[in-house]
């Protein structure tokens, strides 16, 4: 579509946006997700034109109004996951990807090594981790590391180490989005060997059926914070119409956002690792419950309603 048409198509509906402010958190939702959608497509097509600069600014307008309108301030709390995290999700979902498939290249990296050098999987999970699961084997209770510390202090202890981790794959990104890289390539080796490990001794299926548990949520979780990382470093590398400085101060604030969003999915992960996993010989039909709907609400979260959130009273554009 020439810019001139697209222009003539749109304008009306941006002057609306421009000069009749919303007041309900929803239409400030649904005008904020129809204006990064517009802009995303200029952005594309017309890079360095007014349009886009001036889409640039009715989004910041629109952002900022989230927090600047009193009304929603009981509400803000809710709208933030309802709403801004999600189209978060989708305006970064190329970081999203990037950071599944750095981490899915290196999960896969640590199988074949595992697979092909027999120390490896010593050098990466340590000597001490491996003799005490070859002992945990022996006595019939390969999980039984679940269970060596009580409930709360295990639940306390995992929250605050994968809250920290996450939170350094974030900061990591300022060092030009080298270090979400770097953390996401160290942790999916670290998850490829210790799967393959478990696998070689015939303890596949059992490994999923327990530690998935928590790490159906856990594992998205540190990817996501990877492509916080990522979102941090792409406003230094690529400010398009933006000072370097603006871009990175709005990809700043953009990426902790997704960093602290997460939170809620860390917590519930540690708890499922402190309080469920532990319970190794529970019925295959609960793990697998648990499991699923893991799933299903991340592929739902972050994926399918971000995109639906997207495509809500969003006119269709032909190129």
């Amino acid at each position: 579509m020439r810019e001139a048409l697209f222009v003539k198509q749109n304008s009306e509906k941006w002057k609306a946006y421009e000069h009749s402010p919303a007041t309900h958190p929803d239409e400030i939702a649904d005008r904020f997700i129809d204006i990064t959608n517009d802009l995303s497509y200029a952005k594309t097509f017309y890079p360095k034109s007014k349009t886009t600069s001036y889409l640039n600014g009715l989004a910041s307008t629109l952002h900022q109004s989230i927090y600047k309108n009193k009304k929603e301030d009981s509400n803000r709390f809710i709208n933030f996951w309802k709403f801004e995290l999600p189209v978060l999700f989708y305006t970064y979902r190329m970081q999203l990807l990037y950071a599944f498939l750095f981490f899915t290249i290196s999960a896969s990296i640590g199988v074949l090594s595992a697979k092909y050098d027999d120390q490896f999987i010593r050098v990466i999970l340590g000597d001490s981790y491996v003799n005490m699961t070859n002992e945990n084997i022996t006595r019939g209770d390969p999980f039984g590391v679940y269970k060596q510390t009580s409930e709360f202090p295990m639940f306390f202890a995992i929250a605050a180490n994968n809250i920290y981790v996450s939170l350094l794959m974030f900061v990591s990104g300022i060092f030009l989005s080298i270090g979400p890289i770097f953390y996401l390539l160290q942790n999916g080796v670290m998850l490829g060997s210790f799967e393959y490990y478990f696998f070689s001794r015939g303890l596949g299926l059992e490994s999923i059926l327990v530690i998935w548990i928590h790490g159906t949520l856990e594992i998205p979780a540190i990817i996501i914070a990877g492509a916080a990382g990522l979102v941090l470093g792409h406003g230094l590398l690529f400010p398009k119409t933006f000072t370097r400085f603006q871009a990175f101060k709005q990809s700043a604030k953009d990426g902790t956002k997704i960093a602290l969003g997460i939170v809620p999915i860390l917590l519930v992960a540690a708890f499922f690792e402190g309080f469920i996993t532990r319970h190794t010989e529970m019925p295959i039909w609960l793990s697998t419950g648990i499991l699923g709907l893991s799933l299903i609400f991340i592929i739902w979260y972050v994926i399918l309603y971000p995109s639906i959130l997207s495509k809500r009273n969003h006119p269709h554009k032909n190129v």
